[in-house]
């Protein structure tokens, strides 16, 4: 199954899961047919470079059941669909200004049978929520995405880390990071898993203080 390489770098999770994680193939083949959300030539990959890199954050933090999450400019729904399958009992909001992107959520939330994952078409900072986490992949240069997350959070500590923005980033980081006269703390995903394509991806975390 495609979903073994979730089960080899995941091993404790459940077979409900697993069928979950194995869903995703045909409900993305089927909705990027519709709206491309993932390249053509990614599709192939799709199980590495989008399932699994979102789960690099599951690597780095471990939320508590009850915890919130939002995914600001989810896309098609990474890294917060395959984080609401990891974290059953974690409540997801998928946020993003492209509705046609928000109904490939909604789809695929749907068909993989993901309860726990909200998809809302607005803007960061129409949400009006307050989380937890909030959590992205290269949305922005960070020095504009981290007013949007800002607002969003609130202190606490409702996972392995204090709460904060957990952000997949690729290339060389420093410069970008230093603007936001913040300290992070940086993941290399190359240390998680074994495939090159994690060789230059990241993780990166702040707190809210």
């Amino acid at each position: 199954m495609k979903s073994d390489i979730i089960k080899a770098y995941f091993p404790h999770i459940s077979q409900r899961q697993q069928e979950q994680f194995e869903a995703l193939g045909a409900l993305y083949d089927e909705w990027n047919s519709r709206i491309n959300v993932v390249s053509r030539k990614d599709m192939e990959h799709l199980y590495v470079r989008h399932i699994l890199h979102s789960l690099a954050i599951a690597k780095v933090c471990q939320f508590d059941a009850g915890a919130k999450v939002v995914d600001i400019g989810c896309g098609g729904g990474f890294p917060s669909v395959p984080l609401a399958i990891m974290f059953p009992e974690v409540e997801f909001v998928g946020v993003d200004s492209i509705g046609k992107k928000i109904r490939v959520v909604e789809g695929v939330t749907k068909g993989a049978g993901i309860e726990n994952l909200r998809a809302v078409n607005c803007r960061a900072e129409e949400l009006g929520e307050r989380a937890d986490y909030v959590v992205s992949r290269a949305v922005t240069e960070m020095s504009r995405f981290l007013p949007w997350a800002w607002a969003l959070l609130r202190k606490g500590e409702r996972g392995t880390l204090a709460n904060g923005i957990l952000y997949l980033k690729g290339g060389d980081l420093a410069e970008e990071l230093a603007m936001t006269r913040r300290h992070w703390d940086v993941y290399d995903i190359g240390t998680m898993f074994d495939d090159e394509f994690f060789e230059t991806k990241r993780v990166v975390y702040t707190k809210k203080d």
